[in-house]
């Protein structure tokens, strides 16, 4: 008998299936949440700017500067305020002539190094295995909407994905879990989110869904989403 089919037969009884290694690990549950609601940045793959910009510039006080330009007005890019080509012509007329090189490579391709938290990702694949429906509410601009898909092969499970810059909002706006819970008919007290800013699970909650601050412990995710 396949996992999938394990599940299949023991979701209607309350019971949820983990795997754990080689193994199945059984866990009866109360069925709280129908649907869990992930952030991207740091909850399925690392963002962390200076670690992104090794890929781009080699000698260590360029990419303290290219830092500092690239990520200074990064808020905007993820709120849709300003257009991508408009934010990459700001930082070069900021940077040194020696780094344009870098920074437009930086633009092109930074959307390709975000390391995958791959217990993250198996926690989802248990997830869709016991019947749950994913969703994914992320801050992020417009270009990277447009092309995340084509890298992180995980968005392939989820059932419905919100990034910020196209629709002009961004947590912890209220307007944002608004949108999430319209667009796809969510009631907020089947949803659990994750995400690792506080001040966007404080949002989600007095938008009516529980949520846990995500710090990259999976077994902390589950003793608060199943109880």
């Amino acid at each position: 008998m396949t996992f999938s089919s394990i599940t299949a037969k023991l979701k209607t009884v309350g019971l949820a299936v983990f795997s754990h290694g080689s193994k199945l690990e059984r866990r009866f549950f109360t069925m709280n949440y129908k649907n869990f609601v992930f952030d991207f940045g740091n909850v399925l793959a690392s963002f962390d700017g200076e670690e992104l910009l090794t890929h781009f510039c080699e000698d260590k006080k360029d990419r303290a500067l290219l830092k500092k330009i690239i990520f200074e007005n990064w808020q905007a890019l993820d709120e849709g305020t300003i257009r991508y080509q408009d934010y990459i012509d700001q930082a070069l007329l900021q940077t040194p002539e020696h780094l344009h090189k870098n920074v437009r490579a930086f633009f092109k391709d930074w959307h390709r190094y975000l390391t995958p938290l791959t217990q993250t990702w198996d926690f989802i694949r248990e997830l869709k295995a016991s019947g749950h429906s994913i969703y994914l509410l992320s801050n992020a601009p417009v270009y990277f909407a447009d092309h995340a898909s084509e890298v992180y092969e995980i968005l392939k499970e989820f059932d419905g994905i919100l990034f910020s810059a196209p629709v002009l909002l961004a947590k912890p706006q209220p307007e944002i879990y608004r949108l999430l819970f319209d667009k796809w008919d969510l009631d907020p007290q089947d949803c659990f989110f994750l995400d690792d800013k506080p001040e966007n699970i404080e949002a989600a909650k007095k938008a009516g869904m529980n949520g846990i601050v995500f710090t990259g412990d999976i077994e902390a995710v589950k003793a608060a989403a199943f109880s």
